[in-house]
């Protein structure tokens, strides 16, 4: 391998003073309930209404505003999310075995009973993400979703985002943004009710404020600055390569751009057409930082060495443009989302396509893949047995207590021994 650009892959670490002031918030929010959401509401997005819920009539206004285009969009959009959450679903059967005479096991996929989605806005009004967690959440069965996304500071919400919003399927909206956001669902504070499980992306604050409430609920991952790795042979565009890396760079300065190719002279090309097209951009400015201190370009001498690379970097988001797809198919483990050949784009799957955005970050592909409808169900497992069985099992759990000295518990598997005792 060798390396022609090396901007770095910065980890997602856990920030000491980040740390800080969100436990402080979420002590504080906590304790002091409603008073406190608003007070950080006010500080942070001049925001605070006279209730952060949005009224049926509130929601029926927003979505009046919007032209018809954008409306049909978001619902051809929703409808392959939809689609393809529903597909998923169907894969995952209830489980019933015998696995010898009399024992009786099985699974249930049983979903959680209230989820909380955030729906992210920053520097970006994302409603792309509302139909990410809430429509898998909703064909999962969830019964109850409460929706919280950041006002446009001091002016109200976003239209294209609270009809994202209904549209998928949330049964309340809330505009709030932030860890006061993430502490009213996770607490249940106000006239919100506490959730099970949080899901959506966010700045380093939603994430930190994840990672602390996880335990008091559950939640979907914790997702960082997005990434990109584009694995691209002699029979690739330059042009469209770089084109792609950009496409992510805008998001935010710490974007994850890498590209693995297998010639110097195409890294030179590559690297060529990102500098001229930057100069273009019409978000340079974002992207330009995030090109410069993240950006990696390596020249791979086999396809075997690009897989052991892409697998160590373990991207978000991962595009092959090669003329064998299928090798790559096959021997790649580590990524969020497979993006195969240059007809599709990391963009129809943040926005239109069907698969999931919210993805592993970090490196965490290593060990987990993005939000799907699986995501919000509990897979429980039941056992059942006939009394011969039972006397049977008791025997030999009997006899494993007490190697344990766990006497207690083979007290238990001896006294169903003497009430099933045929003898």
């Amino acid at each position: 391998m060798k390396l022609i650009k090396d901007g770095g892959h910065r980890l997602l670490e856990q920030d000491a003073n980040t740390a800080q002031v969100v436990s402080e918030m979420l002590k504080d929010m906590e304790q002091n309930g409603m008073e406190a959401i608003r007070r950080y509401s006010a500080r942070f997005d001049a925001w605070n209404p006279d209730s952060f819920e949005l009224s049926d009539e509130q929601v029926e206004q927003a979505i009046a505003s919007l032209p018809e285009q954008a409306i049909q969009d978001t619902d051809y959009c929703q409808a392959n999310v939809r689609a393809f959450a529903t597909a998923q679903f169907e894969t995952l059967k209830p489980l019933e075995v015998e696995i010898r005479p009399g024992v009786i096991l099985g699974h249930r996929h049983i979903p959680v009973n209230a989820v909380g989605a955030y729906i992210p806005g920053g520097r970006y009004p994302m409603f792309g993400s509302a139909q990410m967690s809430i429509i898998p959440a909703k064909v999962a069965g969830v019964r109850t979703v409460v929706a919280c996304t950041p006002p446009v500071k001091g002016q109200g919400y976003y239209p294209a985002t609270i009809n994202a919003i209904k549209k998928a399927g949330a049964d309340r909206i809330f505009v709030l943004g932030g860890v006061p956001a993430l502490a009213m669902m996770a607490f249940g504070i106000g006239e919100a009710q506490p959730v099970d499980l949080l899901c959506g992306a966010g700045n380093q604050y939603v994430v930190e404020a994840k990672r602390q409430l996880f335990g008091r609920c559950g939640i979907d991952l914790l997702a960082g600055p997005t990434e990109i790795l584009v694995i691209a042979d002699e029979g690739a565009d330059p042009a469209l390569v770089a084109c792609d890396l950009l496409g992510q760079a805008e998001h935010d300065p710490n974007s994850g751009l890498c590209l693995i190719c297998f010639s110097e002279d195409f890294a030179r090309k590559a690297i060529a057409e990102v500098e001229q097209q930057l100069r273009m951009l019409p978000t340079r400015d974002i992207a330009v930082l995030s090109w410069g201190g993240q950006g990696r370009v390596c020249v791979a001498e086999s396809q075997e060495e690009a897989v052991r690379l892409s697998d160590d970097y373990a991207p978000e988001h991962l595009e092959l443009h090669v003329q064998d797809p299928g090798y790559f198919h096959q021997h790649l483990t580590n990524y969020g989302s497979l993006f195969i050949g240059e007809e599709t784009t990391v963009a129809y799957g943040d926005k239109t396509i069907g698969t999931n955005h919210i993805l592993p970050t970090s490196r965490a592909a290593r060990y987990t893949g993005g939000v799907w409808v699986g995501k919000f169900l509990k897979t429980c497992t039941y056992q059942r047995m006939t009394p011969e069985a039972s006397r049977e099992v008791g025997e030999v759990t009997e006899r494993q207590c007490i190697l344990e000295n766990m006497l207690a518990h083979g007290i238990t598997a001896r006294v169903r021994i003497g009430r099933y005792d045929q003898g």
